[in-house]
Order: structure tokens, then sequence, then C-alpha cells
């Protein structure tokens, strides 16, 4: 009888190995898998090279321009340069930032914080910009926090971040085209909205008229990505799971879940930014003057 225990806790650390064996092949064949899609080599990095040059240099060629008349090559030259050491720093610290909840919620929030400033300084150059804070949280904190209270995804490791990046980068590109889009809209067509004021109709209703179908082309993007899934593209999410040694069903599964939630932050996104310029409360000076406000 005194040697049950230790007998009990050699079989349990025999267990233990042969379940770590059994998952060190899948683990290694992931690898395997990751390695041969992007070999991490110097092919790798001229590859990239050439192709953000050519990028740089078909934007050049082309003239494609800022509205205020910045080319860009440059603006594109920027972005790349940027992507790499801003990816190099996040692969230096990821492992720091998912080992506490309070750096992991600090991460989300920083990543809030750079797609609101970013957002905002495309819509326009005043200090309205601010606003566009409302329609990304609007879009991602609630969407983010029924997933972590359903406990679909935890609140803690790696799985938060991927996720939150994911409903942020698309509230992000949903506020921006339509802001964009929305201003563009009443400035070109700032007679009708003049006229729908002298008719009686209200700020707000005459500015709806004319940006709502502008803003709502915002959506289009994520509707087409959510349509041809599988048949034209396969997302991030859906490659890293199977890169990651998921089953196809669960990766098609995963990725099902980020593209529906992808659509309810957009269309939040869109609907609150769209509110906003409707009353004013992001808005252009050139615009504004044109109104006589």
């Amino acid at each position: 009888m005194l040697y049950a225990p230790a007998q009990a806790s050699t079989r349990g650390q025999a267990s233990t190995q042969a379940h770590a064996h059994a998952h060190a092949p899948a683990d290694a064949d992931a690898h395997a898998q990751a390695q041969a899609l992007l070999p991490l080599d110097r092919t790798l990095g001229v590859v990239l090279a050439v192709l953000l040059l050519a990028a740089v240099g078909v934007a050049a060629l082309a003239r494609l321009d800022h509205d205020d008349g910045r080319p860009y090559a440059r603006a594109l030259l920027t972005a790349g340069l940027r992507a790499a050491v801003q990816l190099a720093a996040v692969s230096a610290v990821i492992g720091w930032v998912v080992g506490a909840v309070p750096s992991l919620l600090g991460f989300v929030g920083l990543m809030l914080a750079v797609a609101i400033r970013t957002a905002g300084r495309r819509i326009t150059d005043n200090t309205t910009w601010r606003w566009a804070a409302v329609p990304i949280a609007a879009g991602v904190l609630p969407v983010l926090a029924v997933l972590l209270l359903t406990g679909l995804v935890p609140l803690r490791g790696i799985a938060l971040i991927p996720v939150a990046g994911i409903l942020t980068g698309g509230a992000l590109t949903a506020t921006v085209l339509a802001g964009r889009r929305a201003l563009e809209e009443l400035e070109t067509r700032r007679g009708e909205v003049e006229a729908a004021l002298a008719l009686g109709f209200p700020l707000r209703e005459a500015r709806l008229e004319i940006a709502r179908p502008a803003a709502a082309g915002a959506l289009l993007p994520g509707l087409d990505q959510t349509r041809t899934v599988g048949l034209v593209t396969l997302p991030g999410a859906f490659v890293g799971m199977l890169l990651g040694g998921a089953s196809p069903v669960t990766a098609a599964a995963v990725q099902l879940f980020v593209l529906v939630a992808l659509l309810l932050v957009q269309v939040v996104a869109v609907a609150v930014v769209l509110e906003l310029i409707a009353c004013d409360r992001m808005h252009r000076l050139a615009l504004r003057t044109a109104e006589g406000e």
C-alpha cells in the first residue's frame, strides 16, 4: 500500500509524457507548415523590399496624390517601413503583454487609441477628429464585452489580442470610409443641403438625406469579404487556425464568427459616424463656411 501513491504518480507522469509526445509531432507539423508558407530568410526580406518599392514606383508613375496634393508614393513607403518596425516591436513584447490581464487590457487600449487618432485625422484635420472615438468604441467595445462575458474569448493568453485587433481594424476602416465619403458628399452637394434648409428641413435631416447613401457605401468591403469568403479569399483567421493545427471545420467556425462580429462592428461604426456628421459634431471648416454657419 505504501507504493500505491508512488505507482499512481509514476503512471500520471507517464501519461503526461505520452500526451506531450503525442502533441509534439502536431506542433512540429504546424511549425513546418508555417515555415514552408513564408521561410524567414534573406529571400523574404528581398522580396518584401521589391514589392514595396514596386508599389511606390507605380504610385509615382500614376501620379496618385492625396486631396491636398501630397503624393501617395511617400505614404506607401512610410507605411511599409512603419509596419515592419511595429510588427518587430510587437513580436518582441507580445510574450510579456499576454502574461497578465492589466498589460493585456492596456495593449487593447493602445490599439483603440491608435485607431481613433488614425481615423479621426483621416476624416478631418481640425479638433473634431476626437469624435472618432465614439464610432470606434461603440462598435468594438460592446462586441468584445459580449465575447468576454460569454466565454467565447477568454480574458487571458493570446486569444483576446487578435480578435480585438480584427474588430478594431474593421471599425477603423468603416469609420474612415463613411466619414470621408459623407463629408465629401456634403461639400460637393452643399447647394442641395442649402435648398433643403430653405424648405424648412432641420440641419440634421438635410445632411442625412445627402450623406447617408455615401456613408453606407463604407459597408461594401466588409460585405464583399463575407460574401466571397472561401470562394475568393481565405482570411487570416482561417489560415492562422489551420497553421496552428486546428481542423478545417474549427477554422471555418472561427472565421465565420469573426466575419459576423465584424459586420456588426462596421454597421455600428458607420451609423454612429454618420450621425455625428449630421449633427455637426464632426466637420470640416470649409463645409461650415459654405453653409454659412
